[in-house]
């Protein structure tokens, strides 16, 4: 689940002026700005919960048909969580009432799951993060429902692609400009847009913290990356324009445009080489409907 950079705990711009990093062992339990440096406990416990989120993420593929509702998307997610003692960290959230965000079409991120059922050829991301233990694993995916219009098979291709290619820059010295570089290089040489309004993020034993990693830039800008770090890489790509608005819930976030919309979402750690992919489907789901 991303942040709206322009919110406070997001900073508001693409990075302070002076980063600092931290222990993660001795750092305070909000969001200080810091950068938090997790050690091997911490990439461990990070496994086990993002584990959790992968696997309720490929028992989805399965669910994601015509005629079911997102309600019942989000029972399915809050009931994976109870049988493997993790609870979804959305819930209750700021006043989120639901265990996984569901956004369909055009609905950019943060959409409330309801009684609505999915129709053929929708395309819907769902967004899950659990708890385990302390440790908060975040991971979404984009799914088709029943037979999907090539050109939203396409946008799904490039945004996936997008989010490997951005965790592809993760590796120690580089800055997380870099990531963002990646993305937008290539989702707009395929006559993509990139949604700017919404990054990821430092995540771990918070859910939503310091750094901010934007979807696009130059490899030279933000902090460095050091081995320990943990964050999100969520691009959310557009076929149109990249402005969104958020609706009057407070949530729902859409293209200005109407344009369709995709994100998918992985959680890693940097490592000493490159980095980890918490989040990866243990049964080789990460593109549901796409080749593999």
């Amino acid at each position: 689940m991303n942040i709206n950079r322009r919110e406070p705990a997001a900073t508001g711009q693409s990075e302070p002026s002076m980063v600092t990093y931290i222990d993660a062992a001795s750092a305070p339990m909000k969001n200080t700005g810091q950068i938090r440096l997790y050690g091997p406990d911490g990439f461990d416990g990070m496994r086990k919960a993002s584990q959790i989120t992968a696997m309720c993420l490929d028992e989805l593929v399965e669910r994601v048909v015509p005629g079911v509702t997102t309600n019942e998307i989000d029972r399915f997610v809050f009931e994976f969580g109870m049988d493997h003692n993790a609870l979804p960290a959305t819930l209750n959230y700021r006043g989120y009432t639901k265990s996984c965000c569901t956004s369909i079409n055009h609905v950019v991120c943060h959409g409330i799951p309801n009684d609505k059922p999915l129709r053929e050829g929708d395309i819907v991301n769902i967004d899950v993060t659990y708890v385990l233990d302390g440790w908060h694993g975040d991971s979404s995916r984009m799914y088709p429902v029943g037979q999907i219009k090539r050109a939203a098979e396409r946008l799904l291709e490039i945004t996936q692609n997008s989010l490997m290619l951005g965790i592809a820059a993760v590796k120690p010295g580089a800055r997380t400009g870099a990531i963002g570089q990646a993305i937008q290089t290539y989702a707009e040489a395929e006559r993509c847009s990139v949604v700017r309004d919404f990054c990821g993020h430092g995540v771990g034993q918070l859910f939503h913290d310091a750094p901010n990693i934007l979807h696009y830039g130059r490899a030279e800008e933000g902090p460095e990356m050091r081995p320990g770090m943990i964050f999100t890489i969520e691009p959310m790509i557009n076929l149109g324009r990249p402005h969104v608005k958020v609706l009057s819930d407070g949530w729902t976030a859409v293209t200005r445009d109407r344009s369709l919309t995709a994100q998918y979402e992985h959680t890693v750690g940097v490592t000493e080489d490159g980095c980890e992919i918490f989040t990866l489907s243990p049964a080789g789901l990460d593109r549901p409907g796409l080749p593999a």
